[in-house]
């Protein structure tokens, strides 16, 4: 841990300024001086303060975590914070305007004001309530600023914190997943990564929770502070943190993490890096996270109705005469567009038509690094003969507990929730007969804006007798964005059962019986059954 600046006989801290103007006043207010500048943390972070009567009874105050300084001449420099005037409700920047005496004593006062900018690292200690790291954040390193501020945005509106809160699968089954498991949380230190409204801190309280932490980046972190204080028997025991984990500091180790970081097929929004972050910073070595585990499970489907409906939206772009334009050039650029987005719905499990495989996630040991690029390979045997028009996908996640494993699962034909399941539509279907092998690749590389571009590639084998002296038959391959899936809500079309295929037959890798975990959590994942194929990450 570094020292802090003010500990450093090298840094100088006190300045003499000749005057400033405040710039939130119309007209700006000018205070003549000599004035005193004093850089400090006696409020526990890094702030400059500027004193405007020599008592020291009136200052202007700047907290350094938001402040940038601008150099306006030799004598003359700019101080601005970001959001820091509250009026009527609404957010301003203070702002002011600085006259020195001496052109040297500027230089010093920016030398300084950047050392303690880059320099400053609040201890832990001094901080119940948390503080965010002055650092460049890894977060801000491989995300666009667009993206976050979108992102942030959209967490940070309770109607679409009651869409998941409405989500009676998800929030029942963590419910049931902390209480069937207090003996975890009973007098731990838990930590919320990404806790929005709160709740399952709360939920962590409700079991005996010493103390939980609940680190919110968005606007939500103010609805969750103003919940849990309507709740002051759970609520005195919760700390809310604004902050993004990758910044923030905290007072203790976590004993347990517990989170929500699950996208569209597991991984959309890049939550799960942010997930592993908070466990190599907070976590105590052999602590519990919940979630343990995740899947990802893939399966070939066949449904004529999803392809003809995908196809169908190119046709606008065969009018040869509208409004006497010919659109037809753009036609074989729409129809690949929109076979590029993934399809977020729920199905029926009998247009499955082999069994699935998985790709396992351990939250526990995985690297961030290893989320940043994922390779699947795919093989399957037919169990019908059809047009494979894709892949579908969906995943579960398990909450290891020291008293109950619990599963949430999104799989098709069960409770639906609101991530629903995924398909990736091929634009060129492939043939296959009862027996025929499909191999492939799901090949997932993250990208900037918190989502993944997937390469996905089917292929079908030859089948029948001289089968093992035949090669690929057929193959389909696209490129889908998962940032950018087509929403499609409408009720599952019914389907007659295939011939000699019971409902659920598809589905035997959802319902895998796990065993203790071991001390390491290496040996927790059964193995496959003939059937099925697990791949673990």
């Amino acid at each position: 841990m570094d020292t802090l600046p003010a500990q450093n006989p090298k840094a100088h801290h006190n300045f003499t300024v000749d005057s400033i103007n405040l710039l939130a006043s119309t007209p700006p207010k000018h205070v003549s001086g000599p004035l005193s500048a004093v850089f400090g943390s006696a409020s526990g972070f890094p702030e400059l303060q500027f004193f405007l009567e020599p008592d020291g009874q009136h200052s202007i105050n700047f907290d350094l975590r938001t402040t940038q300084l601008f150099k306006l001449g030799e004598l003359q420099s700019l101080c601005v914070s970001e959001g820091s005037e509250i009026v009527k409700e609404k957010t301003y920047s203070k702002g002011i305007t600085i006259q020195f005496k001496e052109e040297e004593e500027s230089s010093s006062f920016h030398g300084a004001f950047e050392q303690w900018k880059s320099d400053v690292t609040i201890q832990g200690s001094t901080l119940p309530n948390g503080t965010i790291s002055s650092s460049k954040s890894k977060f801000d390193d491989k995300i666009e600023s667009s993206s976050a501020k979108m992102y942030f945005h959209y967490y940070g509106q309770l109607l679409h914190q009651q869409n998941m809160l409405q989500d009676y699968v998800r929030t029942g089954s963590y419910y049931a997943a902390v209480m069937e498991n207090q003996a975890d949380f009973a007098g731990r230190v838990v930590v919320d990564v990404g806790a929005g409204s709160g709740i399952l801190s709360l939920f962590a309280a409700q079991a005996g929770a010493k103390h939980v932490y609940a680190v919110e980046a968005s606007e939500m972190a103010d609805y969750a502070q103003k919940l849990i204080a309507g709740n002051p028997i759970l609520g005195q025991r919760i700390t809310v943190i604004k902050g993004k984990v990758e910044d923030v500091e905290l007072p203790e180790k976590a004993d347990i993490l517990i989170s929500e970081p699950m996208g569209t097929l597991l991984v959309n929004e890049r939550m799960l890096e942010s997930y592993v972050i908070a466990r190599d910073r907070f976590l105590v070595p052999n602590g519990k996270m919940f979630p343990t585990v995740g899947r990802i499970h893939m399966a070939p489907f066949s449904d004529e109705y999803l392809y003809v409906e995908v196809a169908n939206k190119a046709l606008f772009w065969q009018q040869q005469n509208y409004y006497g334009v010919d659109l037809t050039a753009l036609h074989g650029t729409a129809f690949q567009g929109y076979f590029s987005q993934p399809v977020v719905d729920a199905f029926d499990p009998r247009l499955l038509v082999a069994p699935a495989v998985s790709h396992v996630i351990n939250f526990t040991t995985i690297k961030e690094e290893d989320l940043y690029e994922i390779d699947v390979p795919l093989k399957f045997s037919a169990s019908v003969g059809t047009r494979v028009h894709g892949l579908a996908c969906w995943f579960d996640v398990l909450f290891n507990g020291s008293t109950v494993q619990r599963w949430l699962t999104t799989a098709p034909g069960a409770p639906t929730t609101h991530w629903y399941q995924l398909r990736c539509v091929l634009s060129q279907p492939i043939y296959v007969m009862p027996g025929q092998e499909i191999t492939g690749r799901l090949h997932m590389i993250a990208h900037s804006a918190q989502s993944y571009t997937i390469n996905l590639t089917m292929s079908a084998k030859m089948w029948g007798p001289g089968a093992e002296q035949g090669g690929i038959l057929q193959t389909s391959s696209c490129r889908l964005d998962l940032k950018e899936p087509y929403y499609r809500m409408s009720q599952p079309q019914a389907y007659s059962v295939a011939q000699d295929q019971q409902p659920n037959q598809l589905l035997q890798s959802q319902d895998l019986q796990l065993p203790s975990l071991d001390d390491d959590g290496s040996d927790f994942i059964q193995p496959p059954s003939n059937d099925s194929t697990v791949h673990i990450h």
